[in-house]
């Protein structure tokens, strides 16, 4: 048996989760724990004192799918408090709960589609053992392990089954919840005990004096001097950890993993040597005893996150390659080089720090987005029983058509940008045009990276930190991959096919391209180099011209399919915890939907409107890219098909279903803000769908001359002040 050993901090946490569920009056207690902070160490002495002080209890502790995290925090309680009962999934359904007991199930095994927990067996399933227990008169206290993970219906559904005295819910992005007590591991607390780095240096040592032939190979020299600095030192103060380096890559990026092992191969890090490790969710080459501060591997390759629990505390250096990212970036990944090897500092700068590599435009947005360090607060909220057979016919479609061939395609994209920039056949006057509306013409890629000493890994600093720019030559081989991701985004914004948005690029500004229509003659790395930092305004010049009202082309009854609706039985909500005057909305379909979630303006009127008009009985408001929300189908300009889905479904009096979508006003000065440049594509489309499903619908708008909402379901028009708009009140009266 391990005797617990517990930092100042650590034993203050556990205190604060002993008083809160002994005598607090919230049954939730949210703890932030930053990687690296103990939180099993603290879970496991938390337990150990509980149960010293009460009987008739067992704890449920569930873990996340993913890296087995349920065996290892068992294996942890197993190793420090062996004389502790604990059970897993299947020794529960076999046995059933045992007092005083702590039960480690991993929440697929409960949850996922096709499990045997939840069936009707021989043996007893989970909510039988929970009833076994109840009955027994045992209480349960449930431990939710990364939290953030585990919200669903099901989930919430199990939870609430047991009728836990307390749910504790731990997680490194746990955010505030006033329904709820908040316990947080401050940062600064943690390095100051030595678990963990003292400090994150971004970039250290990159120069902005030369234009990189490699970016990539640039970074990786970088980390490897690093790492042999860092042994060095370790060596020289007899210390016997073998430091590792991470290097993240973007997912789907099998062309970019083989660059990297090309280029280590050259440096003597490879598999077969010992020194290179892999671990892909389908590829896994040499981590066997990686986690050990021994081990000879010197590099491991992954991709976007570690699984959840992987602990490997000889990490100190983390190369994250470029991709322009469109995913989360993990907090957790810089957690895994932020822990001391042995738990302690050594009073030394080299080996007291963590080293972070990367040339990622959006690492900084990013990390801010992780961390939540903002005024929003995300909560679930459940719906209501007296709603859940609110029931609408929502459209969908098939994929088999992709809209226009590529001519007629390219016609609508080419006619866009000489009606905008006024584009002719003069390619040196078209290219001095585009320049002065923002495009750029160059053979290099340049990146603006951060460059600086991080302590606490929030916002704040990320703002104040120093900043370089640093030029990188383009060459086809070696940024093949940026050029995909690129012409990739740009594809995703519009809807149309990889091949089809790369063919209009390259009839439009590649020399090679044999096109009469060209506006501008590029080389291959000049075009190259023009997709790849032209990114954004391609993007919105692309997505202008796909947006224009769309052809009155009908779509075939094949093209779409119509299933049945429900509203969600549960859903995710943003709201400001700091606002005055929270309330609760009762006319929600939702328990516990809050006046103060984050919208828009008119959304926000819209909501209150409803709220307040005694002529409309309930609301709802829809969300956005889920399969669980209400959608239509509208088509764009190049005939392709799009899901819109609009912002309310209310239900008035004489019980009559209507469909709103709320947009941005008009300002004083009558200028339009905010106009999505799809709306009238919108608008008809919902247009059509009342017709067909005889719903009542309407467009609703802020006028600013007057702080009212506006209706109209006629002809739209950007113009508040024609007659198509009335007021919404008048049509509730």
């Amino acid at each position: 048996m391990q005797e617990i050993q517990l930092k100042k901090f650590q034993i203050d946490t556990v205190n604060k989760l002993l008083d809160v569920t002994s005598i607090g009056t919230k049954k939730e207690v949210l703890v932030q724990a930053p990687t690296g902070s103990g939180k099993t160490i603290i879970l496991l002495s938390y337990i150990e004192e509980y149960f010293k002080e009460n009987k008739d209890t067992l704890f449920v502790w569930l873990t996340p799918g993913k890296g087995d995290l349920e065996e290892q925090s068992r294996e942890k309680m197993l190793k420090f408090l062996p004389h502790h009962k604990t059970q897993n999934i299947q020794e529960v359904l076999l046995q059933g709960f045992e007092e005083k007991s702590t039960s480690f199930i991993n929440w697929e095994t409960i949850t996922k589609k096709g499990n045997t927990a939840l069936k009707d067996a021989e043996r007893k399933n989970l909510y039988e053992r929970i009833h076994e227990a109840h009955n027994c008169g045992y209480k349960f206290i449930v431990i939710v392990d990364e939290e953030h993970l585990n919200k669903t219906v099901k989930a919430e559904n199990i939870i609430e089954y047991m009728k836990p005295s307390y749910i504790v819910r731990v997680s490194a992005t746990t955010k505030t919840n006033k329904e709820a007590e908040y316990i947080e591991i401050d940062e600064l607390d943690v390095i100051n005990s030595g678990l963990i780095t003292k400090a994150l240096y971004i970039n250290e040592n990159v120069s902005n004096e030369k234009q990189l032939t490699n970016e990539h190979e640039y970074l990786l020299d970088l980390a490897i001097n690093k790492r042999k600095e860092i042994k060095n030192e370790y060596v020289k103060l007899g210390i016997q950890v073998n430091p590792l380096i991470i290097i993240q890559v973007p997912n789907e990026s099998d062309d970019l993993i083989k660059q990297i092992e090309e280029i280590l191969k050259e440096k003597k890090y490879t598999y077969n040597r010992n020194n290179l490790a892999i671990h892909l969710s389908k590829r896994k080459e040499n981590i066997e005893d990686i986690k050990n501060n021994e081990s000879n591997q010197a590099i491991l390759i992954m991709k976007q996150a570690i699984s959840t629990g992987w602990d490997c505390p000889r990490a100190k250096i983390l190369v994250k390659l470029r991709e322009n990212m469109s995913e989360d970036f993990e907090t957790q990944t810089i957690g895994r080089i932020r822990r001391m090897p042995q738990g302690h500092h050594y009073d030394n700068i080299l080996l007291d720090n963590c080293y972070l590599y990367t040339f990622d435009e959006k690492y900084e947005t990013a990390v801010k987005q992780e961390l939540g360090n903002n005024a929003y607060d995300t909560k679930v909220i459940f719906l209501k029983k007296d709603y859940k057979n609110i029931k609408l016919k929502k459209e969908i479609f098939n994929n088999n058509f992709d809209g226009f061939d590529a001519r007629q395609t390219f016609n609508i994209l080419h006619k866009h940008y000489v009606d905008k920039y006024k584009l002719t056949t003069n390619k040196k006057n078209n290219k001095t045009i585009l320049e002065a509306n923002g495009y750029v013409f160059k053979d290099t890629i340049e990146n603006f990276i951060i460059q600086d000493k991080i302590i606490r890994i929030d916002s704040n600093e990320l703002e104040r930190a120093n900043r370089i720019k640093v030029s990188s030559i383009v060459t086809t081989n070696k940024n093949g991959f940026e050029l995909r991701h690129s012409i990739n985004e740009i594809s995703t914004k519009i809807g149309m096919r990889y091949d089809r948005t790369r063919l209009m690029l390259e009839r439009m500004f590649w020399k090679q391209k044999l096109f009469s229509k060209k506006f501008v003659n590029l080389t291959l790395t000049e075009f190259y180099a023009f997709v790849i930092n032209n990114e954004n305004i391609l993007k919105q010049d692309f997505k202008e011209a796909v947006n224009q009202k769309a052809r009155q082309v009908k779509m075939k009854f094949d093209d779409i399919k119509t299933i049945d609706w429900k509203a969600p039985e549960m859903d995710y909500i943003k709201y400001d915890p700091k606002m005055k005057d929270t309330n609760i909305y009762e006319k929600s379909i939702y328990m516990n939907y809050p006046n103060s979630t984050i919208k828009s303006k008119s959304e926000r009127m819209f909501e209150k409107f409803c709220e307040e008009n005694e002529n409309i009985t309930w609301f709802y408001k829809n969300g956005e890219s889920s399969s669980n929300y209400f959608s239509i189908i509208y088509i764009d300009a190049v005939n392709h098909k799009w899901n819109f889905y609009p912002d309310f479904i209310i239900c008035d009096k004489n019980n009559k279903i209507w469909i709103i979508e709320a947009k941005g006003g008009e300002n004083t000065k009558g200028e339009s803000k905010n106009i999505d440049l799809k709306v009238e594509n919108k608008f008809e489309a919902l247009k059509e769908y009342s017709k067909k499903y005889n719903v009542n619908w309407g467009f609703v708008r802020d006028y600013d001359k007057n702080e009212q909402l506006y209706f109209c379901n006629t002809e739209y028009t950007e113009d508040m002040d024609n007659n198509n708009w009335m007021l919404l009140d008048e049509l509730f009266k």
